[in-house]
């Protein structure tokens, strides 16, 4: 536990401007981004006596070991350079707004030739317009089951839409008029996609106009006598009405706006969001995240701003934002966000009228998700702070380990050897700092040499990176290391990360602070094993003469933690929430070890058969594997289906299926212990993923 007096500034160094600042661990490692109007009266308030800081400040300032400042000339800039470095360093102690889930979107993907409506999830794609987010995926298809009648936009996914453009008959949707059938050529492309842009119009509020003009239609129609077509379009209007009806309306105006509101109590904060468009509720989100310090509620609400709009531009960011408070002055806040639509924003706090009636709506919505998430999450700060003082107790060390890192070894009787590492800080997966080797010294099923060889490559890196020698720069796509780093020992060809671009050399990059992929030492190691894996770690740091990382180890059978150089394991109790945070530390690293292992078989058995056939390199392997999706499809096409593939001439699948021929259908592996099928040919149980994943 540092000090802050220790790296507190000298009097008069600190600038009375607008600024950004960075707290950093004793590693170098960005711990913490403020921003602030007066750099001064900011950072003098970290430097007093700890007794009297927000507990999570108490935390952050004795784990800091020094501050850096950057001058901005104004507060827009300092807002604008604090979210950049909070998305760069992705720091450890920062407000991040959490949830456990994502939330669902009705995406159509004008980015295709024919577009595609559906459920998206996850970061948004370019090309791609979202409507929601949305609190169920099953509110997204009910309306849009009702709205296919009058805009029967394409739905199926790629394989279904290629697998009736081979056969020439459309699925069901098209046999029950809930799709255009641009796959048999009842509809040409101008005309998909001009059904669905009429279908986002629909979507995006513009609904009057579209209704009006149906009304109208079915009016001539009854004219004319054409009462078959009137009902249709009775019908087709009575859905669209329906569909609306599932749309709360909030305002009678077309008004779109986000509704944004605040709950929070000393340690924690839920916020909860409305996306108003047209006047009705479109779609609700919600955040939950701990309190760093003592931030007030503009601050929380700019945070979420931050959080809600730091990735999105144009009419993704409405014309008024209704939010509980602002910060002091709001100008800067207020130009961020327009800068980020283009044009004027409005942040307003309501005082009167349906706006404030909808602002408590969504401040009780608030309120309920804060009580909720403290009855059941699991990540709780409260629980994990537990479970790590219930670990340092067990092991006996002299702080909580914030940084545990966690070692498994997987193969298949003897093959494809493969380990994994996972990182947990403050008891939350960091899937950022996952990595991935495989062992190549040697093939067997000795998991105690392989622990061996794994740990002492993890901690040879750490140590060349301290020393600042390793001159390897990383690929920048987490492909795997430098020829050089391996050339002196450093790497094995295979080392690979499981999150972004690597660090530059050293430790600690002087221009970004960005970190090399091994720069961090934990506080505690933990392998997948018992006695005898955990005495092939302890070697493997002696030989490198660490001395300052703890290390047990969890066996599987009795769930008992073994220590190093001790003869009786520590038995923690079944309810003990250490023990439940190492069996999460324990399972991550064996799913995470044994996808590698699956993905490195399933590579190799589809690959060494089309790598026979003469001319056939690796992109077009690639795209006959895209398109046919596996090995076992493709053994049983045609030469004529194989050449609609691009690049593929009639000679080369002629070659294709000649070496398919020639070659035996892949075995399944089977537990020789159970009998069962462990994967088939593709590298996945044959339940299709649902299996109990297996080490040997």
């Amino acid at each position: 536990m540092a000090d802050p007096s220790t790296y507190r500034p000298r009097p008069g160094e600190i600038p009375d401007s607008p600024g950004v600042y960075r707290f950093r661990d004793a590693h170098g490692r960005v711990v913490y981004v403020g921003k602030a109007k007066s750099l001064r009266q900011r950072l003098s308030s970290y430097f007093q006596d700890l007794a009297n800081l927000h507990p999570r400040t108490r935390t952050m300032v004795t784990t800091a070991a020094s501050v850096e400042w950057t001058v901005v000339g104004t507060e827009v800039e300092a807002l604008q350079l604090e979210y950049s470095w909070i998305k760069e360093f992705d720091p450890r102690f920062n407000v991040k707004y959490r949830d456990d889930k994502s939330y669902p979107a009705l995406a159509v993907t004008l980015n295709e030739e024919f577009p595609r409506v559906q459920v998206m999830r996850g970061p948004k794609r370019k090309g791609v317009r979202y409507f929601g987010p949305y609190a169920h995926a099953w509110a997204i298809r009910e309306t849009v089951d009702l709205l296919l009648r009058v805009f029967p936009v394409r739905t199926c996914s790629s394989g279904v839409f290629r697998r009736s453009q081979q056969i020439g008959r459309p699925c069901l949707l098209g046999y029950i008029d809930k799709c255009s059938a641009p796959c048999v050529g009842r509809i040409d492309a101008a005309d998909h996609r001009a059904l669905a842009e009429e279908f986002c119009d629909f979507m995006a509020g513009r609904t009057g106009t579209y209704l009006r003009r149906l009304e109208q239609q079915m009016k001539d129609a009854a004219a004319a006598m054409e009462y078959e077509r009137a009902a249709r379009l009775r019908d087709d209007i009575e859905a669209l009405k329906r569909a609306m009806e599932k749309n709360a309306v909030v305002f009678t105006d077309a008004t779109d706006a986000d509704v944004i509101a605040v709950a929070q109590d000393e340690l924690e904060a839920a916020v909860q969001i409305f996306h108003v468009r047209g006047g009705r509720v479109r779609g609700q989100r919600g955040w939950v995240t701990d309190k760093v310090e003592a931030v007030d509620t503009a601050g929380l609400v700019e945070h979420a701003l931050q959080q809600l709009y730091g990735e999105e531009s144009g009419d993704a960011v409405p014309r008024e934002v209704l939010v509980p408070a602002l910060p002091d002055p709001a100008e800067p806040l207020t130009q961020w966000v327009s800068g980020r639509r283009g044009a004027r924003v409005a942040l307003r706090v309501p005082q009167r009228g349906d706006k404030k009636d909808l602002m408590r709506t969504v401040e009780r919505n608030a309120q309920q998700a804060l009580a909720l998430h403290k009855t059941r999450r699991a990540s709780d700060l409260t629980t994990r702070s537990r479970a790590l003082e219930e670990i340092a107790e067990a092991l006996g060390l002299d702080t909580a380990p914030l940084r545990i890192e966690c070692f498994d070894i997987s193969h298949l009787q003897g093959d494809d050897v493969v380990a994994s590492m996972v990182v947990f800080e403050d008891g939350l997966a960091r899937k950022s700092e996952y990595r991935r080797f495989q062992i190549k010294g040697f093939r067997g099923q000795d998991d105690v040499r392989s622990m061996h060889e794994v740990v002492s490559r993890r901690f040879r890196r750490y140590l060349q990176e301290q020393e600042g020698t390793d001159e390897w720069t990383g690929g920048g796509d987490g492909t795997g290391p430098d020829p050089r780093a391996v050339a002196v020992g450093l790497a094995q060809p295979d080392d690979r990360t499981a999150g972004g671009p690597a660090g530059p050399s050293g430790p600690i990059d002087p221009d970004t602070g960005r970190p090399r992929r091994f720069a961090y030492p934990p506080q505690l190691v933990v392998v997948d094993g018992g006695q005898p894996q955990v005495a092939a770690a302890k070697a493997a740091l002696d030989e490198l003469g660490i001395d300052d990382v703890a290390l047990c180890g969890l066996a599987k059978r009795l769930e008992e933690v073994w220590l190093p150089d001790q003869d009786d394991p520590v038995v923690l109790p079944r309810s003990s929430e250490g023990l439940y945070l190492l069996q999460r530390v324990r399972d991550e690293a064996h799913r995470f070890a044994i996808t590698y292992q699956r993905g490195k078989r399933s590579k190799a058995m589809t690959a060494g058969v089309l790598d026979t056939v003469p001319g056939l390199g690796e992109t077009r392997r690639k795209a006959l594997l895209k398109h046919f999706g596996s090995v076992r499809k493709l053994r049983t096409a045609s030469v004529e289906e194989i050449c609609e593939v691009p690049g593929i001439g009639r000679r080369t699948a002629e070659s294709v299926l000649a070496a398919l021929a020639g070659a035996a259908p892949a075995t399944p592996a089977v537990n020789t212990a159970t009998g069962e099928i462990i994967e088939d040919d593709q590298g996945t149980p044959p339940d299709g993923g649902a299996g109990r994943e297996r080490s040997e």
